[in-house]
């Protein structure tokens, strides 16, 4: 069994700006933060004046590892147990299922639960209930 760090104080600091930047961006543009959402609308056909926004919403995501390690000098340690193979059907399995929910973890756990949004939380019981049964099975049966 792999044990991860406890960083309760971390967590709450990273969760609230997860919060804070939601909101902020819900009272500047009326968009939700659905990272899904945005990255798809960067490809054609979209091309409205709202591009650059999310142009920038993604180069953000991009851009935060790079200020972390040019602030602290390091990255955290990471490693990934799963091959090539495992991970590309995991990625076009995350991406089916973040267009067949009508969006991913973040447009429906961050900003649909906080809308109080019974889609988005019946999306997000799933998306949960979908991640303790896969451990489940990985553990207990691999």
């Amino acid at each position: 069994m792999v044990a991860t760090s406890f960083t309760p104080i971390a967590s709450l600091v990273g969760g609230a700006l997860i919060g804070l930047s939601a909101a902020l961006l819900m009272w500047a543009t009326g968009r939700i933060a659905g990272v899904s959402g945005i990255a798809a609308r960067l490809f054609p056909p979209y091309e409205d004046r709202e591009f650059a926004g999310r142009l920038a919403f993604v180069a953000g995501l991009i851009a935060a590892p790079v200020l972390v390690r040019l602030v602290t000098g390091s990255l955290p340690a990471q490693t990934i147990a799963a091959g090539t193979p495992v991970l590309i059907v995991a990625g076009l399995l995350t991406g089916f299922g973040a267009v067949w929910g009508s969006g991913c973890t973040s447009g429906h756990g961050v900003c649909g639960l906080s809308r109080l949004s019974v889609r988005s939380l019946v999306a997000t019981i799933t998306f949960i209930a979908t991640g303790v049964a896969t451990v489940f099975v990985i553990r207990h049966w691999s």
